[in-house]
């Protein structure tokens, strides 16, 4: 089992920047890939970026790919998603999510889930 907290969400304008953080507890001694989903009112839960146990491979989605980046610091147990050029669109309830095994892209393959923190970018 891994829990996974959410934090750093909030409202900013566009243009502006956001750090989201993932606090892990549980099995996190087990390798596993952290990912960043979010979901906007009346849409699907999308991907929005990946990172591998040890950092080496990351993955985003085309949206945010130059403005947001991925990363993790796995002595701390902490995953981070620093969101810059922030535009309306990407206003979203933001998940973290976590999986023993591979990176994945797609929600379905994510076993551990976060409460989700909103962000609201403002034009």
């Amino acid at each position: 089992q891994v829990q996974l907290v959410e934090s750093g969400g909030g409202l900013v304008q566009a243009g502006g920047s956001l750090r989201l953080s993932c606090q892990a507890s549980g099995r996190t001694c087990v390798s596993h890939t952290m990912g960043w989903f979010r979901q906007a009112p009346g849409k699907e839960r999308e991907f929005v970026a990946a990172i591998s146990w040890i950092g080496e491979s990351t993955y985003y989605a085309d949206s945010v790919k130059g403005r947001f980046t991925i990363s993790r610091d796995n002595p701390k147990k902490m995953g981070y998603l620093q969101m810059n050029s922030l535009k309306p669109e990407d206003t979203a309830v933001y998940y973290c999510a976590a999986r023993f095994g591979r990176v994945e892209v797609t929600s379905s393959a994510y076993t551990y889930w976060g409460q989700g923190t909103q962000v609201t970018v403002s034009s």
